[in-house]
């Protein structure tokens, strides 16, 4: 039997480089990176995996490593699906939805799924489109209770 075209990996010391490259890439595509974005990205396994969260990363067959993201525990028990990319030489392999479904699929496992937010902005139309598909909604008492962390959002779901 052929292997997967995708398949899911977690978080290794091994994958810290994609986690900050793919991130890197969109982010500074269409915004800047931010102090908060740059710490996260350089210290994931204190941020995000020490912390009790996730990181999650989906292999292609062809091109290796090609997204990425995270779900990440804040102090009040909200749990923020973040940092998720996918490199622009994969677009279209719909690495971004399968990488999406097992985050979702992992907050649930994980009892998380009725605290589960997300930070974007208007301009990610593409990433808004498959956070709906997805189930999420845009809700202003979460942008006014997480939204500040990020100079560039202006959607929180």
């Amino acid at each position: 039997m052929p292997e997967p075209k995708l398949t899911l990996l977690p978080f290794c010391d091994e994958l810290a480089h994609d986690f900050y490259a793919i991130n890197a890439e969109w982010i500074t595509q269409m915004y800047a990176l931010e102090d908060h974005d740059r710490y996260v990205l350089e210290n994931p396994q204190a941020t995000i995996i020490d912390k009790g969260g996730v990181i999650l990363f989906v292999k292609s067959r062809q091109l290796g490593i090609i997204g990425t993201c995270a779900l990440k525990p804040d102090a009040t028990g909200w749990i923020e699906l973040t940092k998720m990319g996918v490199l622009n030489a994969a677009r279209g392999q719909k690495a971004g939805e399968f990488l999406l479904r097992a985050a979702i699929d992992h907050a649930h496992k994980s009892g998380w799924a009725e605290r589960l937010y997300l930070l974007t902005n208007r301009k990610s139309q593409a990433a808004i489109h498959l956070y709906r598909k997805n189930g999420f909604v845009e809700d202003g008492e979460i942008m006014d209770r997480f939204g500040p962390q990020y100079h560039r959002c202006d959607v929180a779901m």
